[in-house]
């Protein structure tokens, strides 16, 4: 299905929200939050798409390489990129339910308010493309960054 032209509305909404969502956060972080959350929702287009938005934003091979297993990989990754990371499992997985406490509250020490509401948004926002890419089929592969 080519959702795009099935639903243009809601597509045209969904890349508003995106704009939106990504207004003010650093591009890196941003690209680094939607890998991390297309890698656990399993959506080979986003995951795709993200890694070569993160390489046209300046991220390493290294460090989108390891992005699977932030947690283990020491100081790669600042404590800011790490915060927003457990951010984004707690909210893409909901396993318990609910974000625990201290994992918004790890997130709310490296954030302001409005770039944390932010990263949220981003979060959410990239959790609905990834169930639009998954349940529409999207193939990864043809997607190249702006500009190259």
């Amino acid at each position: 299905m080519e959702f795009a032209k099935a639903a243009p509305e809601v597509y045209k909404a969904m890349i508003s929200l995106d704009t939106a969502a990504r207004k003010g956060l650093d591009p890196v972080l941003a690209e680094l939050v939607k890998v991390r959350a297309s890698q656990l929702n399993h959506c080979a287009f986003c995951i795709d798409m993200h890694t070569k938005d993160a390489r046209a934003a300046g991220e390493s091979e290294d460090r989108l390489y390891l992005l699977n297993a932030w947690e283990e990989a020491g100081d790669l990754y600042t404590e800011k990129e790490q915060a927003a990371l457990a951010l984004t499992e707690a909210v893409t997985v909901l396993t318990d339910g609910f974000v625990p406490d201290e994992v918004y509250e790890r997130a709310a020490k490296h954030f302001e308010e409005r770039e944390l509401a932010q990263v949220i948004a981003l979060i959410f926002t990239i959790n609905a493309w990834n169930r639009i890419g998954v349940t529409t089929r999207m193939v990864p592969g043809a997607y190249k960054p702006a500009g190259h």
